[in-house]
């Protein structure tokens, strides 16, 4: 399922970084240190024990009622609209009774393709608390595969956005089976198939006023199957993945141990809804927490947003939060205080291992840039540069890593803010255990996840299901180590790995960390290429520059230079690796990599096309 995600070019003004040289001598309050050390403990926060999304629903917007919940911006030139958690509890079950008693949808299979937008969270939510089984689609499907996974599912009504009307005009025909196409934020009366969402929220709004509380009454079993997503997947078929209540639930279970969450909180919502990180964790966790969403207008407008939202916390993937700490970097640089910033970085890590944080004081300038009051930044979906947690953390915000995959829903492992280790993905949430299966004599394996966030099986697919589940022990494909302590270290996909004729094993992600550091590679993909004529497979990497970092060098640099420039920092990494993992070719890449919606190269799809040029 591709998206060409380009990466956003953030804005950020000159940082002056006046404020940091003017820091006077720090009043050190040795008993605050003390009470501070005394207080600190590594200890796992109180739990809580949901079966259900919809006990969370009912329970948290009756207890936020009065509180904004979602804030969205309908029109760019316009400040954002604040929705509260009263409204977003009437429209839910208004939707819910729509769904159910207007146009007879319980239990059916809806599709939900859409930006991130109100509808989108009303649509979902609605469908969790009993109106049928959801399927979020990738808004970024071409029209082939929207209409082949809408079959699949066999869905029997499709919400949809404004922005796809296209695409969903274009199938309509070919797709029989589907009673309903409802267009969110449209007031259309009902027209053959077609049906304003506004029409069926307001039908269900008026059967609720006149006393309907079936919708109400619907009762959740916890391991029923309520949704069903497609993954963007390694394989070029995507799967679809059974999840129940329980297996949300059991990752807002998870995640309350390990994170302080408060309902002052506000997430800034950038990653795209389809996907469970974003949907469970950047949904469902600030909704069952009491905190508000400010949805991002779009990637281009990430800085602007964050300015106008104030948030506190943010998911991301490692190529968002990567571009952050480039971006503020080359406009610390340019100020000429880079030397000043990284000593004051050693200088409040010092003071805070004694209990004085002063980062948010002295690092106010980068902070002001990304809104004021980011506490938090997740990162997950893949590995990230070390070097770039560590940064987070050195101007005062916490940085967090999450391992899991849409077969969790999607979180199995968590760094706990409390003992965060950048660099490991975390440990075992609460609920889940994990092991690494047949370690080598590294300690690496493949890991291997039970528990309640672990998913009911693959739709209509009971060998793919076989295939990975044993036991009740579902094996990722993903190989990492652990350490004494149960924190997981991610080294590599097991389908991604590069087996040598002498049965080494190398993993293409460790490589491109490495390689990523090179400031003129922009992104980079590393793999076996096969020559004719040649047992071995050739460690390639395929390259598109930066040309920011590139012009450094010289204007108008022909193709021979950029590549003679991008092998010669190649050839310095390749010092550092041993000689079986060592580049040997090198590819500079004029389009985008095709990508899955969580950033990630699909290197199928990549390697297809290499074959194809070769044919």
């Amino acid at each position: 399922m591709g998206l060409d995600f380009k990466i956003p070019n953030f804005k950020f003004p000159k940082m002056k970084m006046e404020g940091i040289d003017k820091i006077g001598e720090v009043n050190v309050d040795y008993d605050k240190i003390q009470k501070n050390m005394e207080k600190e403990n590594k200890k796992n926060y109180p739990g809580s024990n949901y079966q259900t999304i919809k006990e969370i629903f009912l329970e948290s917007t009756e207890k936020y009622k009065d509180k904004e919940f979602v804030l969205e911006k309908y029109d760019h030139k316009e400040p954002y609209t604040e929705i509260s958690f009263k409204q977003f509890r009437e429209d839910v079950i208004g939707l819910g009774t729509g769904l159910t008693k207007f146009l007879n949808l319980k239990d059916e299979k809806i599709v939900i393709v859409s930006e991130t937008t109100y509808h989108w969270y009303i649509s979902y939510m609605a469908l969790l608390c009993g109106a049928g089984i959801a399927v979020p689609l990738d808004k970024e499907l071409p029209v082939n595969e929207l209409e082949n996974v809408i079959s699949r599912a066999k869905a029997t009504a499709v919400i949809y956005s404004a922005k796809k009307k296209e695409h969903i005009n274009k199938i309509k025909d070919n797709l029989p089976s589907v009673k309903y196409f409802i267009e969110m934020y449209s007031d259309d009366e009902l027209k053959g198939r077609d049906i304003g969402f506004n029409t069926v929220l307001n039908e269900g709004k008026r059967m609720v006023e006149a006393g309907d509380n079936s919708y109400l009454d619907i009762e959740i079993i916890p391991e029923e199957f309520k949704v069903l997503i497609f993954t963007s997947g390694t394989t070029s078929k995507s799967k679809g993945v059974m999840i129940s209540n329980k297996n949300l639930a059991a990752n807002i279970n998870a995640v309350n141990p390990y994170v302080k969450i408060y309902p002052s909180d506000r997430f800034f919502s950038v990653l795209p809804l389809h996907h469970t990180y974003e949907s469970t964790i950047g949904f469902l966790l600030p909704m069952a927490k009491g905190c508000s969403i400010a949805i991002c207008e779009g990637l281009k407008y990430i800085v602007p947003n964050l300015q106008e939202t104030h948030p506190t916390a943010m998911l991301a993937v490692p190529l968002l939060v990567e571009n952050l700490y480039k971006k503020i970097n080359a406009s610390i640089e340019k100020s000429g205080k880079s030397a000043l910033v990284n000593s004051m970085i050693h200088i409040t890590n010092a003071l805070k291992s004694v209990g004085v944080d002063i980062k948010r004081k002295v690092f106010k300038e980068i902070h002001d840039n990304i809104g004021g009051n980011i506490r938090i930044i997740v990162s997950a979906a893949a590995p990230i540069d070390t070097k770039v947690g560590k940064w987070v953390q050195d101007i005062g915000i916490g940085f967090l890593q999450g391992y899991g995959l849409t077969e969790t829903a999607p979180i199995a492992a968590l760094t706990p803010d409390f003992d965060p280790r950048v660099g490991s993905a975390g440990k075992a949430v609460v609920g889940d255990e994990i092991i690494i299966h047949n370690p080598n004599e590294k300690g690496e394996g493949e890991v291997w996840i039970k528990g309640d966030t672990v998913m009911l099986g693959y739709y209509e697919d009971e060998e793919a299901t076989k295939e990975v589940v044993h036991d009740g022990w579902f094996n990722s494909g993903d190989i990492a180590y652990m350490d004494k302590d149960g924190y997981l270290y991610i080294t590599g996909r097991s389908k991604n790995v590069i087996v040598t004729q002498n049965g080494k094993n190398i993993y293409p992600e460790e490589i491109e960390i490495m390689l990523g550091k090179i400031p003129e590679i922009q992104e980079c993909m590393v793999y076996g290429k096969e020559v004719e004529g040649e047992k071995e497979l050739i460690i390639s990497a395929k390259v598109i520059p930066n040309k920011e970092e590139l012009e450094k060098h010289g204007k108008n640099l022909t193709d021979e230079q950029i590549y003679k420039i991008i092998w010669d920092e190649i050839k310095k990494v390749n010092k550092q690796l041993t000689s079986y993992k060592a580049i040997k070719n090198l590819e500079i890449k004029k389009d985008e990599f095709e990508k899955t919606t969580t950033m990630k190269i699909k290197r199928y799809a990549e390697l297809e096309k290499d074959k194809e040029k070769q044919e």
